[in-house]
């Protein structure tokens, strides 16, 4: 821990030594510490790099920035401990953005790269194996359904991302084992790959028709912001219930690339002072909050929350409200990730995905190639996009509770409080699957699904 007179109580010499370094190349050896620190201080000396570097890339000091992605090198390991592969993820996220100062390298550099869309489908369905928290999600929208549907003859349930049918297959079982009867089940799913939704059809019929459910399914095959509502078909006499899981940040997309150049030309972009905890069983404990800012006019904590940013955000919830919706519920990370301000938006995920990557490292091996694949796939391409994106480009804008509950508001919804039922449903899953370290707790009607005690993902529900 951190004396209390602000003093570090990390006094060996490697950060010493990078406290009185001059990153500069002619150092006769310049890295003479790493094989002898000890994890918790290559933990603290790649902090350090990493906010150094930070801030180097925010002020445009390529220079600088360089010679620290040097340094950070000799540190970061995809395959190292969690500190190590955090790191990794961010310079390489840090670099991408200097890269992007150069257009035509930064094009050729990635030429060749192909995305399989397959490979997105399986990383996806890794994380909802090896992590509880979509497993939560699920499990907490299908029962706030199952009450706001009670004594409902015809449901119509909307997924704003249909890729695992393992939440509808449990919904479709509760219906069916209603004391009134089943009702008229119709789930419609929207995703951008037709073949994804096929197989949701063809497992959701399976077993809809094992349990004598009248059942359809209707399949969208849109992206998010190209969605026309007129294909959901929503019918007279339809109660709707609406899913969206960590789809809705994405509309906040808007084209502030002008605004917010890649390096900016100010040196003074922001003044960071951080007070760092020191506890080696998890990551997250090396990045607890204490963060005094002295922030820039246009950081996510000093501006207004801003709600009409997004002509798309605007629109879409429009078109939701005039769907007139029983119930929506909504799952978004919880965190502040859409800040105009680079260093805001660094050390925001910087804290959020510390704790991510604590969570696979209490439940899958080091070694595994499934907790690599998360990582790197999942983790990884949503911190380059965070870091290294502007503009539309930039469609990691995850933000938290408190900006999501307004938003809404404002659209013309009202926040349905989720039950103490729905809690206990949401607990005995965590104990089922012997997730140890993970909390469900209640905030202002919504739930909080955390690590330790860190808030990671939110779950709120909605009515017109």
């Amino acid at each position: 821990m951190v004396p209390e007179d602000g003093s570090s109580s990390v006094s060996s010499s490697p950060l010493q030594m990078f406290s009185l370094m001059s990153l500069s190349p002619g150092l006769g050896s310049p890295y003479p510490w790493p094989r002898e620190m000890r994890s918790e201080e290559r933990g603290l000396c790649l902090i350090h790099l990493l906010v150094a570097c930070a801030n180097h890339v925010a002020a445009g000091n390529i220079e600088n920035a360089n010679i620290a992605l040097e340094y950070i090198s000799h540190l970061a390991s995809p395959d190292g401990d969690t500190m190590q592969r955090i790191a990794a993820y961010f310079t390489e996220a840090l670099a991408d953005r200097m890269l992007k100062s150069w257009p035509g390298l930064h094009k050729a550099l990635n030429s060749t790269k192909i995305a399989y869309f397959d490979e997105e489908i399986i990383v996806q369905k890794l994380f909802f194996e090896y992590c509880p928290f979509l497993k939560l999600s699920y499990v907490i929208t299908n029962q706030a359904i199952l009450e706001a549907m009670e004594g409902e003859k015809v449901v119509h349930v909307i997924d704003l991302d249909s890729f695992e049918p393992a939440q509808w297959i449990s919904l479709i079982q509760a219906l069916s084992a209603r004391p009134e009867g089943p009702p008229h089940l119709r789930i419609t799913g929207v995703h951008e790959k037709k073949e994804v939704l096929d197989q949701m059809a063809h497992r959701l019929n399976e077993e809809a028709e094992k349990l004598d459910i009248p059942f359809q399914f209707n399949p969208v095959v849109s992206k998010l912001e190209n969605l026309d509502v007129e294909t959901l078909r929503v019918k007279t006499g339809e109660a709707v219930a609406i899913s969206s899981v960590l789809q809705l940040h994405s509309l906040l997309a808007i084209d502030d690339y002008k605004k917010t150049p890649l390096l900016s030309k100010n040196p003074n972009t922001m003044h960071l002072q951080r007070v760092l905890h020191i506890n080696p069983r998890t990551l997250g404990d090396f990045l607890e909050k204490d963060i005094v800012n002295t922030s820039s006019p246009d950081s996510a904590s000093s501006s207004p929350i801003s709600l009409t940013t997004s002509p798309k955000m605007a629109s879409f919830l429009n078109a939701l409200w005039s769907l007139s919706p029983k119930l929506v519920v909504v799952t978004e990370q919880e965190s502040n990730h859409n800040a105009l301000n680079l260093m805001d938006r660094i050390m925001e995920a910087l804290n959020f995905y510390a704790a991510l990557f604590d969570c696979l490292e209490s439940t899958v091996p080091i070694a595994s190639v499934e907790r690599q694949k998360i990582e790197k796939m999942l983790y990884g391409k949503e911190i380059k996009n965070i870091v290294a994106c502007e503009g539309l480009a930039r469609k990691k804008r995850h933000e938290k509770l408190e900006k999501w509950i307004p938003r809404f508001e404002l659209a013309g919804f009202a926040k349905v409080p989720l039950s103490y039922h729905v809690m206990l449903h949401a607990r005995r899953l965590l104990q089922s699957y012997n997730y140890d370290g993970y909390k469900v707790k209640e905030e202002n009607g919504c739930f909080l699904i955390c690590w330790q005690d860190q808030p990671l993902f939110s779950v709120s529900a909605w009515r017109v």
